[in-house]
């Protein structure tokens, strides 16, 4: 039975529904969700299968799995942008490869269906042994590598962020279908370690808000370390009555953003903050049910000028999240899972000498 997410006062079912349909209309005929541009990367669509499966288009999300399968390359990683089947981009980052495994294990909560889990983990295998030869000896994973198949020289918070909700959900699906992967779990309290810990070990992206919320939204951060991030930052990244900017220097205010921050606020405890964010970033709904990128709140006009995939993606989840509605619905919030267990030295002095 269909359990499409609503939000009283905010977002009724039906609206819900119609967002996830905007996206299963931009699907391609391979089963690809592009971007407004018309490129396809991993992440972003994951996230929108993610999205159609919480509003029961099971049929659309499994052709978007198949894609995956379909142009993943024997390294476990995807070409970072795809066009028209082929790669426009031909590094692989770790962030997308990480994904899948929160993708699949979405999917098995949401449906039960445990034969489709099986089917893609050997693509889930392989992904996640693409993100662990990018790990470094202190613990924070490299962003991607080149065409050539070099290492790039640094970490992304943000990314790595991701990458431990990742790891962290390849480890319950590992665990549920008979296959532990134990190197998983040590690689994700590794990770964590880093990213709660020692900033240093990033390059410098602070004037995104994502950079801000993104610890909290994978995992790494809870607590009152969660609540003391939000406080600190919270007037430089949200905007009373529209939701959060993407960057702290630009008057711009960006859908995905605002739904992102509501589910680390929600994954934090901080339900009534979560409440009101997505409640302000209304204002970006088209009534197609699709959702406007962003809305640039001194020219008063939406930008860019489109309406993205990877937007409406965003609302659904967060939806699900708030409303508790289907079985995947705290999926970010259990990211965190437990404490990390770092035995000996973390590795970050050696790692700076």
């Amino acid at each position: 039975m269909r359990r499409v997410p609503h939000v009283p006062g905010i977002i009724t079912a039906d609206q819900v529904l119609r967002t996830a349909e905007s996206i299963a209309a931009i699907q391609d005929d391979e089963g690809g969700v592009p971007w407004p541009e018309g490129h396809i990367d991993a992440w972003n669509h994951i996230e929108c299968l993610m999205a159609l499966t919480v509003a029961g288009l099971r049929d659309e999300a499994r052709r978007g799995y198949d894609w995956l399968v379909r142009h993943q390359r024997p390294d476990g990683s995807w070409p970072m942008r795809i066009r028209d089947g082929r790669p426009a981009e031909a590094a692989g980052e770790s962030n997308h490869a990480a994904y899948i495994a929160v993708g699949v294990w979405h999917d098995l909560l949401v449906t039960g269906d445990e034969d489709f889990a099986r089917a893609l983990w050997p693509a889930v295998v392989r992904a996640l042994g693409f993100v662990m030869g990018l790990q470094t000896t202190r613990g924070e994973i490299l962003w991607q590598r080149d065409a050539e198949g070099r290492p790039a020289d640094y970490a992304l918070l943000t990314g790595c962020s991701s990458i431990h909700q990742g790891l962290r959900c390849g480890a319950l699906l590992a665990e549920r279908l008979g296959d532990p992967q134990p190197d998983w779990e040590l690689a994700a309290d590794r990770l964590g370690h880093v990213v709660a810990h020692h900033p240093e070990a990033f390059a410098d992206k602070s004037r995104f808000s994502m950079d801000w919320y993104y610890p909290v939204l994978g995992g790494a951060v809870r607590g009152v370390d969660a609540v003391r991030r939000f406080d600190l930052e919270w007037d430089t990244f949200v905007e009373p009555g529209l939701g959060a900017r993407c960057v702290s220097d630009q008057p711009w205010v960006t859908g995905a953003e605002s739904c992102e921050l509501v589910l680390a606020l929600d994954s934090a405890g901080l339900r009534d903050r979560a409440l009101t964010v997505f409640a302000d970033m209304q204002h970006l709904r088209h009534e197609d049910g699709a959702y406007w990128t962003g809305w640039q709140f001194v020219n008063e006009r939406h930008f860019p000028d489109e309406r993205s995939g990877y937007t409406a993606a965003a609302v659904v989840l967060a939806a699900d999240a708030l409303a508790r509605a289907t079985p995947g619905s705290g999926i970010f919030r259990d990211a965190g899972g437990r404490e990390a267990r770092i035995t000996g030295e973390c590795g970050c002095e050696r790692a700076r000498a």
